[in-house]
């Protein structure tokens, strides 16, 4: 088993960045669900579809910032841009950046 490697301040700051997409994503995808599914509220879309908005927008941010910092290959930095796309895809990215040693400075 591969050693997980100490996160650089950049590769911190994209870990928690990856989590705060997901989780927003969770919220929006749980709003949908009330909006749509259940039609009790809309609350949830309104909420989540800020925070979101928000949280994809920084994500992509931080992203470019610490592929450049930490000397992404191109692949990686496209892969990480990618995740943002699909629900709560940044989790199992930001997994396996951290094992391969991505989010570290050595």
């Amino acid at each position: 088993m591969k050693p997980i490697h100490a996160l650089s301040p950049a590769g911190k700051a994209f870990a928690a960045v990856a989590l705060i997409e997901a989780a927003t994503w969770a919220g929006l995808l749980l709003g949908m669900f009330l909006k749509y599914v259940t039609a009790t509220t809309d609350l949830g879309v309104w909420l989540f579809g800020r925070l979101h908005g928000a949280a994809f927008m920084l994500y992509v941010g931080v992203s470019v910032v610490a592929g450049l910092r930490l000397r992404w290959p191109l692949w990686a930095l496209l892969v990480a841009l990618a995740a943002a796309v699909p629900p709560l895809a940044t989790l199992p990215v930001e997994y396996w950046f951290r094992r391969r040693g991505l989010l570290s400075d050595s």
